[in-house]
């Protein structure tokens, strides 16, 4: 008998549009023999299932189900692809723990910390892993303009804490706009705001997952954009970026970049797909965040890295799976 799939879609982040699109080509590679696929959206109006067959059908959250022609479906698998929050944040984890649907990503606790980009850098830091200088930013715990520039001089980034999209995010080169910069990235999180110094370096992102039995680790991609940083015109404007996939580097930095993807992920306890940035100066790799839930739309870089691998997405999809249920 055929498994029920959720792709779960949507979420509550300004990438919604972005996990929609990641969630019909999951949809569209998932094994149909294998597989009943179904996508489900979440929206602060309601959660509703799409397939074939039905449409904008109420989901029942008591027990992850839905109703259709007098028969009741039960999804057996959840295959998570919201973007921020509640999709990467522990939030949809948590549920799915409590009403006991396994499901594609890591669990509740990597979530949170992986999210929180403050916090994983510290994590992250006590095992040798390097990444810019920074400093975080709350309601109760304030720098002045002048304190932050002594420490981290200028440009330096300013970033939402906790946040699955590019909003919000400024490069800051003067005194003048930094306050500004501040604020627009608290009314993206509320709770908290990191500064980090600049590093002049280039830009790669490397794809990882794993099973019980296998580990794959992915050629990483070279990001060169003509904006100021891979910001959210950058990612999804045509002809803003090139993402060179192999990065453009000697193969020793690139298995650097591989070996340092690989062990970031099994330190976080990750499962499932995820993508690595950093930035490459002086021959070392930068963390700079780890994406839980990486874009998987024909524009996304896991997916090109996996056709440079020469790996199908459906057979990818089928090891996670499998793996996971």
């Amino acid at each position: 008998m055929k498994k029920n799939i959720a792709v779960v879609v949507g979420g509550y982040s300004p990438e919604a549009v972005i996990s929609i699109q990641s969630g019909e080509q999951v949809a569209k590679n998932l094994d149909r023999n294998r597989y009943e696929v179904f996508i489900v959206n979440i929206s602060k109006d309601g959660w509703v299932v799409k397939s074939d067959l039905v449409c904008d059908v109420p989901v029942n959250k008591a027990d992850f189900s839905f109703s259709f022609n007098n028969q009741k479906i039960k999804f057996d698998f959840a295959f998570i692809l919201i973007h921020g929050h509640p999709g990467e944040n522990g939030v949809i984890q948590g549920y799915f723990d409590m009403i006991g649907v396994p499901y594609s990503t890591a669990g509740v606790r990597t979530s949170v910390l992986t999210f929180d980009k403050y916090q994983s850098k510290l994590f992250l830091k006590q095992f040798g892993v390097v990444s810019a200088k920074s400093l975080f930013l709350s309601k109760k715990n304030m720098f002045s303009s002048e304190n932050i520039i002594e420490e981290l001089n200028l440009p330096c980034f300013v970033k939402p804490n906790a946040s699955g999209s590019s909003f919000g995010v400024s490069k800051v080169k003067d005194k003048e706009t930094l306050t500004a910069a501040i604020g627009e990235a608290f009314a993206e999180d509320p709770r908290g705001v990191i500064v980090e110094e600049f590093i002049e370096g280039t830009e790669v992102s490397c794809g990882v997952f794993k099973t019980k039995k296998e580990a794959f680790v992915f050629p990483p991609t070279e990001i060169v954009t003509d904006n100021e940083f891979f910001d959210y015109e950058a990612k999804y404007t045509e002809g803003k970026t090139q993402e060179i996939t192999p990065a453009r580097l000697p193969d020793e930095i690139i298995q650097k970049i591989q070996d340092a993807s690989s062990r970031i992920y099994d330190l976080f306890q990750c499962k499932g797909i995820v993508r690595v940035d950093f930035i490459i100066k002086n021959e070392i790799p930068y963390f700079i965040e780890i994406n839980t839930v990486p874009g998987m739309s024909e524009k996304s870089l896991f997916p090109k890295q996996a056709k440079e691998k020469g790996m199908e997405m459906q057979e990818i999809l089928t090891m996670i799976i499998t793996d996971l249920m």
